[in-house]
């Protein structure tokens, strides 16, 4: 078995990127902190031809080489907009038919491997700042909670990590 350099790989550029079908889905970044949790999120959302990241409250945007380092050039490919408050966007979103999935672990949250997305339905998932999660008055203010199911000693994933999980789970489910 032979790795593959990177020309053998056929990824698209980031013209045909813009010009490509996307994923109906949407990344919410409520008040992260890190720089390069920001940049790994722009890498995944890429990877998945997600259709938008919004960037809200303390959220630091490009350009900025701390997030350009993690993101690989992933922040020219995915469409993103700052807003300030992550409430306002949510039910902006909501008004437009967006379902809105907070990623916490909550009260009657569904666990992601039980969760089914509904065909033609668009979704935005919120990921929380990396200390306080998503804020309570945006989990009350979302459609559903998703939590991913752990079993280990710590309390949550990394947000890039979570990010990453969410993302490929939903995406693969959608393709079906």
């Amino acid at each position: 078995m032979r790795k593959l350099k990177n020309n053998e790989l056929g990824r698209i550029n980031v013209e045909e990127f813009k010009s490509a079908k996307k994923t109906p889905l949407i990344v919410v970044l409520d008040n992260i902190r890190s720089l390069n949790n920001i940049g790994s999120v722009f890498r995944t959302s890429d990877a998945f031809l997600i259709e938008k990241i919004y960037l809200c409250g303390i959220t630091a945007t490009p350009p900025n080489k701390d997030i350009h380092k993690t993101a690989l050039g992933a922040t020219e490919s995915v469409d993103w907009e700052y807003v300030e408050d992550t409430l306002t966007l949510i039910q902006k979103l909501k008004d437009s038919k967006i379902k809105v999935l907070a990623i916490e672990q909550a009260e009657n949250s569904t666990k992601l491997n039980d969760f089914t997305p509904v065909k033609d339905q668009k979704y935005a998932i919120v990921m929380g700042n990396e200390v306080k999660g998503v804020l309570q008055e945006v989990v009350n203010n979302s459609d559903r909670c998703i939590e991913i199911p752990q079993l280990g000693t710590k309390h949550s994933l990394n947000i890039s990590v979570t990010t990453g999980v969410v993302l490929w789970d939903l995406f693969q489910k959608m393709l079906k």
